[in-house]
């Protein structure tokens, strides 16, 4: 098991709990349902790929250049469109490509870090 991975899906996840709860009681009357939309995109991803990475943490393979792509991309992706809907500056929207390119990368990694060992 890789504890300091583990712990920090675990904390993607508190975050996603808590950003979820936050959207659903304060932001939901605030924001256009398109920008709630977004919103809950973000959550969403965030925390599946927290789950993602705690299972890699507890996995006996080595999955470490997976799990940096997971944590870049989940930064990059669910982060970008936190910062959409907070700034309504579009330009953020054109880093969340990025960040789901790191995600598919970390996925694949995954895979092949699996089949390798």
């Amino acid at each position: 098991m890789k504890p300091h991975w583990f712990a920090i899906g675990a904390a993607l996840a508190a975050t996603s709990v808590a950003l979820g709860a936050f959207g659903a009681h304060a932001l939901e009357s605030v924001l256009t349902s398109e920008r709630m939309g977004t919103f809950e995109t973000a959550v969403r991803y965030q925390m599946w790929h927290a789950l993602g990475l705690m299972a890699l943490a507890v996995s006996p393979r080595s999955a470490r250049v997976a799990m940096i792509a997971l944590l870049v991309g989940t930064v990059l992706f669910s982060g970008s469109l936190y910062m959409l809907v907070w700034t309504n500056v579009p330009l953020w929207g054109a880093v969340a490509p990025v960040g789901g390119v790191a995600l598919i990368t970390g996925w694949l990694m995954a895979a092949w870090q699996h089949l390798r060992n």
